[in-house]
This record gives structure tokens, sequence and C-alpha cells, in this order.
């Protein structure tokens, strides 16, 4: 039967979740909060240089190319697709880097560089990252967390010490340069928690970044989120973006619709795609599934302090990806997940898209997007962004041997009071909620409401966990919830 559905957000969950449901012919429009379509993965254009505001790494393409084949298309389609050569590249010191190319092959020649006999470990650990790529990417992902029955396969028991031990700790038992440790280390970074906290099945994100390479669509994440408004449009969804949800109308236990500037609009179902902690706050206290001290005690992804840069120079001893992996890694990671603090020697990323992309910045300039990792609410001023800048940008000149600051034009911040504002996100948190073992699958908050018929949730604090991919994954994942519900 047909039903009409309200979706609240319009970010890469919210947006695939309304392209199935609108495939299934129900009627579909989603409110947006701010005034463009994207939620987190919005765009800055200023004095022609172009920023993603949000995600910037492209990984796991099947994914995406999973997803718009669901709808007989292909990326292809609608956006041109650029594999990263080198893929990025790592400072440890002062014109010390090391660079991760294209290849498998070309990855282990710079391991055996750096550690003789490492290639070989390498590849056998790549080997064991591909095989829990293909059990969990191309299945264990795509199940919504109803249960914990959906992780126990004949495949999965075998892979069950790797879900008691750490990527931390496997990484640790074959390789001893600590450079190359770190490196091992960085992808699961994307999951949101310390390496000594992510199990090591999720050694997953290592096939990612070495097996299958990173990529950058051509004019950015934002041309994705492009691409898909441009398909759900096709398929029927109504976006409304300027449109602020005030209230989730339950009526006996069911969902009956959403307040939007104290205007009630009627739904058969309500699915929400904003931060999970804001939308419960849309209910009242009895409809609510998880209390204060729930969300208090879990393991949130970090908050980021972002800067966007135009440079009126080319930079130099740069790629499009490069990590800052000067500093000590585990202290920073200290100051995320022990002792909540801004920290004291920051790592940073810094991408800059005209380096591959030139239409991201004007001829003979640079765009520059600038990121320090942050426990998720500290307390953000003016000041501390200012003086964040200046240590990291103190550091990239002497680290990449340049003048740097004296060619600055503009540049924009982001941090945890504007991802509050911005996104409702809970202590101004950029990722989501960590997928650590005890907020693993069945273990995070539901995609379907325990109290309210009709209402279901989706994104990076739900069903499978941060990240693009997953991302688009849980927009599938909720829709087939929903189908389940409108047809039984």
């Amino acid at each position: 039967m047909k039903k009409k559905i309200v979706i609240i957000g319009s970010g890469f969950s919210s947006l695939a979740a309304s392209a199935y449901l609108a495939k299934a012919d129900h009627d579909v429009t989603i409110y947006e909060k701010n005034n463009t379509v994207g939620g987190r993965a919005r765009q800055l254009k200023k004095e022609g240089f172009t920023f993603d505001i949000g995600p910037t790494w492209y990984w796991m393409p099947d994914v995406f190319e999973r997803f718009f084949s669901d709808f007989d298309k292909k990326p292809s389609d609608y956006y041109e697709l650029i594999k990263l050569n080198p893929a990025y590249s790592v400072y440890f010191g002062k014109q010390d880097v090391i660079t991760i190319e294209d290849t498998l092959d070309k990855i282990c020649a710079a391991f055996e560089k750096e550690e003789p006999g490492s290639s070989q470990k390498l590849k056998r650990f790549i080997a064991e990252a591909k095989d829990n790529y293909d059990i969990a990417i191309k299945d264990l992902v795509y199940r919504p967390g109803l249960s914990p029955f959906e992780l126990v396969t004949p495949v999965t028991l075998k892979k069950l010490g790797q879900f008691f031990s750490t990527i931390s700790k496997e990484v640790r038992k074959e390789f001893n340069n600590p450079r190359l440790i770190s490196i091992l280390e960085f992808p699961v970074l994307f999951l949101g928690a310390k390496p000594s906290d992510t199990p090591a099945f999720y050694s997953f994100m290592n096939y990612a970044d070495f097996g299958l390479g990173t990529f950058h669509p051509k004019n950015g994440m934002y041309s994705v989120i492009q691409s898909m408004k441009t398909l759900v449009e096709s398929l029927g969804v109504t976006i409304t973006v300027g449109q602020t949800v005030e209230k989730i109308t339950v009526e006996g236990n069911r969902a009956s619709g959403i307040i939007v500037d104290s205007k009630k609009i009627p739904a058969d179902i309500v699915l929400s795609g904003a931060d999970y902690h804001h939308t419960e706050t849309l209910l009242e206290p009895e409809f609510r599934q998880y209390s204060e001290a729930y969300w208090d005690k879990r393991t949130f992804a970090p908050s980021s302090l972002l800067f966007y840069v135009g440079f009126d120079t080319k930079l130099k001893n740069v790629d499009h990806h490069t990590l800052f992996f000067d500093v000590p890694f585990e202290a920073h990671v200290q100051d995320i997940y022990d002792t909540p603090k801004w920290p004291s020697e920051p790592l940073f990323y810094a991408s800059f898209p005209s380096k591959t992309d030139p239409d991201a910045a004007p001829e003979g300039k640079e765009t520059g997007i600038f990121l320090i990792p942050l426990a998720p609410g500290l307390e953000d001023t003016p000041e501390l962004r200012s003086q964040y800048f200046d240590i990291i940008m103190n550091r990239f000149e002497k680290l990449t041997h340049q003048q740097a600051k004296k060619y600055v034009i503009f540049k924009e911040s982001f941090c945890v009071n504007d991802f509050i504002e911005a996104y409702n996100s809970y202590k101004g948190n950029a990722y989501g909620l960590a997928n650590t073992l005890l907020q693993t699958a069945f273990l995070r908050p539901k995609l379907k409401s325990k109290k309210v018929k009709g209402l279901f949730f989706t994104g990076q604090l739900s069903v499978p966990g941060p990240g693009v991919p997953p991302s688009l994954i849980s927009g599938k994942l909720v829709s087939g919830l929903i189908q389940k519900e409108t047809t039984s």
C-alpha cells in the first residue's frame, strides 16, 4: 500500500532511504533544516574556491556502485571518479614522508624500504583484511541489527577471535616500526574509536585503503550528493530545504506526522536521518527509547576543528590527501577518548582537492581543508580556533618546507559549536557513534523505534555505523524495515 512518508534530514542515509522508498511507490517528502541538501556533506563556495564542508574521502567504491545499481544506474552516469595516485602521504617529520600509492605492490615496496621483511607481512595482513571485507561489506553490514544472530554464520564463527582482539594488537603482532603501525591504524579512525578499542575484524578498512584505493569524485564529494538528489527527484521524492522540524507527533503509540513551523504535516511513517539523540528530543519523554544517561555513556566518534582556506599560491610538497603524524599518535588519541581536552600536540589532516581538480580553485591558487580531530563536547571559542590554526600552520610550514600563512586569502572555520548549530549534533560530534565491540550491529541504537510504531531512524548513530558508505547502507536497511511494516 502506498504510504505517506516524511524524512527528517537530507544526508546520505536519508537520500538513500528516500530513493528505495520512492522506488517502492511511496509518497516521500524530505525536510531539511539547512538551505541546501546533503546534511553534513555540504559545500562551501567562496571567491572561486570550492570546499567539501564534510566528508572528503571516497573509499569503498563498490558500495556506491551497489547503491546506484539498485536503480539500474552507475556512478559514472552522474559523476566522474578519479583514482588518486598517490592515495595520500604521511609526514612523520621535516621532509620525512611515506607515500601511499595506488596499488598494493607499490605500497609493499614503500613498506619494505621502511622495514625490511615487512612487505610479506603486509601481503598476509591485507589478504586477511580482504577476507574480512568480503564477509562484512558484501554481507554482514547489509543486516539491520535486529538480533545478535545476524552476526552468527559459519564464516563469522571462524573469525570469532577477531571480535575479541583489537586492530592495535593484530598490527603489533606483525609490525614493529611505529611509522608503519600508525599508517595501518589510521584507516580505523574512520570508524570513530581508538585502534585499541576497535575489533580486529575491522581490518577490512585496511583492504578498503590498500586494496581498493582512494578516489575523488570530480567537483568533490558534494557531486555525489547532487547525483543522489537528481536520482531521488527523478523517482518522485519531494525535497524541501530551510524547514526545521519542531516535533514528531504521536497518536496512541503510532507516529502521526511532524510539526514544521507550527504546522502539522500528517504522515503514515516518520523516518529521521537527523542526529538520533536530537530526534528523540522531538518526542514526548515517554516515547523516547534512550535516556540522557545512555547517551552520556556511549563512545562517540570525535568532533573536529576544520579550516577552509583559500591560498594565493600553489603549495609544494603536499598531495591531495596529506596526514601529519609528526607528533605522538597515542597522546592525541588519549586527549580525545581518555581525558578529553584540547590536544597539546595535535595530529592533523589536510586536503588539497585543487591538486586533482583544477575547478576547485582559481588558476595559480590552492584550496586547502585542514582537520584536527577533537573530543566532542569541548569548549569552542574563536580564540581557541585561532590558536590552533597558528599551531598547525607553523608546523605545516616547517614540515613541508614552504611559506603558507602569508598566502592565506581567507579562512573559514567549523568546530563543535557549528556541528551543534548546523546538525543538532550530540556534543558536536562529527562522525557519529564509534564502532567499538559493545557498539557494533545489534548493540547500536535501533533503526526501528521500540516505543513508537511507524517511527524509524537512519544514519551514523544507528546501524551499521559512521562513514559515507555505511550511511548509504543504513538508508537501504531502514527502507527494508519500513517496507516490511507497510506490507505486513
